[in-house]
């Protein structure tokens, strides 16, 4: 395997898709710090409000190599910078940082890590893509006036598609589709490990409100919350024609979220972040308004209803990885 710049920036792209979806509103971002040819740290942002990439990498970077520093007493990202700003010595000088997006420059929940790189003048900062959004954007400008060298455009593609869900929700109502099924393709029963279930429950701590067909509610009699992580649990819209449901469904049992049945799409505009949980008749329905889908897939083969269907859709694989033992595949549409 060629050692480069795109096996480097593929770490923090990979580190990066960890945490997809998890950062809303903040996109998902990976970094990876090398000094002299050695990888001291591969990090990512990894949650709205808490530091970001760059910071949570430059601070395990010089943690590697100063473990009894103050600094692992610190998780604050003002607290990180600013002791970072006063005691690295010129640590950073001979490092190089892939960052797959391009630095901030402002400051809100956090200080701009644009501000931060600048003080530390690493030997070379390479950034996958630029930022899309203009309020956070121009970091790149920060580090060329201090003569620090930047390369851009590494993977980019890639880059592209881990801010795929970012772009998204900027813009407009961001829709994705979760679907689980073993590996011969059979829909039916508990799917997926407790580890998969988890991080369903993580998205839909995440998510604004969370689409789910009717048929579903009326034979499985789902909660629909997020209660193996402890989280909130959204709004729910139940896509159906018949406004007839038994009232002892435990959705509707769930206090201080709003349930409401509708087969009107256009009640999906009035939110943000989108999740359908569904098969391929809900696919079917929605493929012309997602935005990508999430497959969980099971190490099983099991018996019962299969996804054979008539639907034909071609899927480009923009990531794919494990949680326990079950794989998650992120596609885009081709």
């Amino acid at each position: 395997m060629k050692i480069d710049d795109n096996f480097y920036m593929k770490l923090a792209i990979d580190e990066a898709w960890k945490y997809q979806l998890l950062t809303y509103p903040n996109p998902a971002v990976g970094c990876v710090v090398v000094k002299n040819g050695a990888i001291l740290s591969i990090e990512a942002h990894k949650e709205a409000g808490m530091p970001h990439a760059e910071v949570n990498a430059l601070r395990a970077a010089f943690l590697k190599i100063y473990p009894n520093s103050v600094l692992k007493t610190l998780n604050n990202s003002y607290d990180i910078h600013d002791y970072l700003i006063k005691n690295h010595n010129d640590f950073f000088n001979d490092c190089e940082i892939f960052i797959t997006l391009e630095p901030c420059n402002h400051e809100g929940k956090t200080p701009a890590c644009s501000e931060l790189l600048k003080v530390l003048k690493p030997k070379r900062v390479i950034i996958s893509v630029k930022d899309p959004n203009p309020k956070a954007s121009g970091g790149l400008e920060t580090l060329l006036s201090q003569n620090i060298k930047v390369d851009i455009g590494i993977l980019q593609n890639d880059g592209y598609n881990l801010l795929l869900p970012f772009i998204s929700w900027q813009n407009k109502t961001c829709i994705f589709f979760k679907m689980a099924q073993t590996l011969n393709g059979s829909i039916d029963g508990k799917i997926s490990s407790n580890r998969a279930l988890a991080y369903v429950h993580t998205l839909r701590d995440k998510i604004d409100l969370l689409l789910i067909g009717g048929n579903t509610v009326r034979i499985d009699k789902p909660t629909l919350d997020s209660r193996y992580i402890a989280g909130c649990a959204p709004d729910i819209m139940i896509y159906s024609k018949n406004k007839m449901f038994d009232n002892n469904i435990p959705l509707f049992k769930i206090p201080n979220r709003k349930v409401f049945i509708s087969d009107d799409l256009f009640k999906l505009l009035d939110y943000k972040f989108v999740m359908i949980e569904g098969v391929y008749t809900l696919l079917e329905k929605f493929k012309e308004k997602i935005d990508f889908i999430i497959l969980i897939i099971s190490s099983k083969i099991r018996k019962g209803e299969n996804t054979l269907n008539d639907i034909n859709l071609d899927f480009e694989i923009m990531h794919e990885n494990f949680i326990g033992e079950d794989k998650v595949v992120f596609l885009k549409r081709k």
